[in-house]
């Protein structure tokens, strides 16, 4: 049973999200500022974290800021944020600190329930990451272990998020031709890719970074999508 943490100073939506995942096999937790949110995140009781942007104390981005501060980079929990629809700002931002994803409000309690369920199949001991035989994978100076969600470039370990570790993987087992935004968001995400959604762009800004000098493995094809060298 997923340990899920909810962060919503909305008490009513809180309690029916909460009784939606229990329904669905889900462990909730609920908490109605920001600063319980950072605090719980980081004592290890629980397996993924869903933050509201506006909540009193602490918001939702400072929140999340303390979680990816103090949390081991090779063991990040994952985070998804709700967010007002419509307001990229906190979308970039979110994602530009570490959130694995975001959902717009008002959401559904399905539609967060997929996502949940997307980010922890992908995350370590998950269904995704655990396949039989499934050995390293290599491409341009990477190297790939998916059942560990290890990577590393050049033999140095490369800390990436659950999210981010997603998107390599579908770059990397398709190197060599152009991967298009909807398959990297179906594969690595577990969801189509919404108009004007900007989530894949932000998380390969954040994985090229964290690359260095191989970031110029990874070439944005415009109009088709983005493309990984084998060399």
């Amino acid at each position: 049973m997923a340990q899920v943490l909810l962060a919503d100073d909305d008490v009513e939506l809180s309690g029916m999200l909460r009784e939606y995942l229990e329904r669905e096999g889900f462990s909730v937790t609920t908490v109605h500022d920001g600063e319980s949110a950072a605090r719980l995140a980081l004592a290890g009781g629980h397996q993924i974290v869903v933050l509201d942007v506006m909540m009193p104390k602490l918001d939702g981005i400072e929140a999340l800021r303390r979680i990816r501060q103090a949390s081991p980079p090779l063991n990040r929990i994952p985070v998804i944020m709700l967010t007002a629809r419509g307001d990229d700002i906190d979308r970039i931002v979110g994602l530009e600190l570490g959130a694995d994803d975001y959902v717009p409000k008002p959401c559904t309690p399905r539609e967060l329930a997929a996502r949940l369920r997307a980010i922890l199949r992908r995350a370590p001991g998950g269904d995704m990451s655990a396949a039989a035989g499934d050995g390293p994978l290599a491409a341009g100076g990477l190297t790939l272990w998916p059942e560990k969600r290890r990577a590393e470039f050049k033999g140095q370990e490369v800390a990436l998020t659950s999210i981010e570790f997603n998107i390599l993987e579908v770059l990397v087992r398709n190197a060599g031709r152009v991967v298009s935004k909807q398959e990297i968001s179906e594969q690595a995400l577990g969801r189509p890719l919404a108009r004007f959604d900007r989530a894949i762009d932000v998380h390969l800004s954040s994985i090229r970074q964290k690359l260095g000098e191989g970031a110029g493995l990874i070439r944005t094809v415009r109009g088709q999508g983005y493309h990984l060298s084998r060399e």
